[in-house]
């Protein structure tokens, strides 16, 4: 079932990260000159202002390490009320905002360990894959 959602951003770089979950794949740029990996997607890196960044697949494993519930109805229905969000750590370091899959906040403890999966979903723009989380 395609699930409606609140409009993406693209344009540049973020058509990349959403060519990458279109294949199932979980992007996060990596900086050339110092190696740090960069999230959410940007021009020159966070660390050292460099502009040569490349996409690098991630593994898609990680922990949560917050969560919270949405209980405010911020998209007019879009999105039925009450949601939940989590804050997923990646195994290689970065700091992932998504929706966690199969699971609510009562299953949910810090660290616990998920992995990346993806749902069908549409916004103005079109069909899409939201990378989202569930249980390892």
């Amino acid at each position: 079932m395609v699930q409606t959602r609140p409009d993406r951003t693209l344009g540049p770089g973020h058509d990349t990260f959403w060519a990458g979950t279109a294949e199932r794949k979980l992007l996060i740029q990596r900086c050339g000159k110092c190696g740090e990996l960069t999230w959410p997607v940007v021009a020159t890196c966070d660390h050292c202002g460099s502009a040569d960044l490349a996409w690098e697949p991630m593994s898609g494993a990680g922990k949560v390490i917050s969560w919270c519930t949405f209980e405010q109805d911020y998209y007019r229905g879009m999105i039925p009320v009450p949601y939940d969000t989590i804050l997923v750590e990646l195994a290689e370091g970065p700091l992932f905002i998504s929706n966690p899959a199969d699971f609510t906040r009562e299953d949910i403890a810090f660290e616990m360990p998920v992995t990346v999966t993806f749902i069908e979903c549409e916004d103005s723009a079109g069909l899409f894959k939201l990378p989202v989380f569930r249980k390892a």
